[in-house]
């Protein structure tokens, strides 16, 4: 007599397609975040803000710290442009400010160019990233440089250009004083010095482009995790006369 026995084997497998892909989808998604916020970060003017006085007018008219006030204006600015709002004693006076073509003689012209290279070649990248998790989302690659491998090499490098544009662009503003030098340019009476200086919202978006290139390929890492997967065998005994009486 014969009967069947289901066996039950636990196999680690590959993640199922169609998990994959919408791993992949994800990944997308965030590259093309990426994207989003380095061009907001590269158009934008809000890079640096900083409270800047006007020593000249303080000092003609021997001001007090009360009076100091009077005397404080604004300063932001981004790759290209900003804004200068500026009190010499007469009321506040706006004025766009121009990186190029002249303004940037008086800068370090070479790190700031870099800063700009630096994060067209992170959208760059970023744009291939993007491009390589959608053909990864739609079919299986057969060349490992397709596949997560490339992906892995694209963020890598979008994540590293974000980088050394964070760096070239913190040494602009510390090493070189660019906000003061943009502070002062056209100035030919009035001397500004720079109370307060941070890093606006534009630099953190470089910053979180960064990030999210990491995070992307931590996203892609789990399409390539080995899951448990359980399969049922079906396999036939052969039972004997003796075997029914016990």
């Amino acid at each position: 007599m014969y009967c069947q026995v289901i066996v039950f084997e636990v196999i680690f497998d590959v993640m199922p397609n169609h998990l994959k892909k919408a791993l992949f989808s994800v990944a997308a998604v965030v590259s093309f975040v990426s994207i989003i916020l380095l061009t907001v970060a590269l158009g934008s003017t809000r890079w640096v803000t900083a409270s800047i006085l006007c020593k000249t007018g303080a000092d003609i008219v021997n001001a007090t710290d009360p009076e100091m006030v009077k005397f404080m204006g604004q300063l932001y600015y981004g790759l290209f442009q900003g804004r200068k709002i500026r009190h010499c004693g007469l009321g506040g006076r706006c004025s766009k400010i121009t990186i190029f073509p002249q303004l940037v003689k008086m800068l370090n012209a070479a790190v700031h160019v870099l800063v700009i290279f630096f994060i067209c070649s992170a959208i760059a990248f970023s744009v291939v990233s993007f491009g390589f998790c959608i053909y990864n989302a739609v079919k299986i690659p057969y060349q490992a440089i397709k596949g997560p491998m490339g992906i892995y090499l694209w963020n890598s490098i979008a994540s590293l250009c974000g980088l050394f544009a964070i760096v070239c662009f913190i040494s602009a503003v510390k090493l070189h004083q660019h906000t003061e030098r943009i502070a002062n340019f056209h100035e030919h009476v009035f001397k500004f010095i720079i109370l307060q200086e941070y890093f606006d919202t534009s630099f953190w978006l470089c910053v979180a482009s960064a990030v999210v290139h990491v995070a992307n390929m931590l996203v892609v890492s789990i399409s390539g995790v080995h899951f448990p997967t359980l399969k049922t065998k079906t396999e036939e005994a052969n039972v004997t006369p003796e075997d029914l009486m016990y």
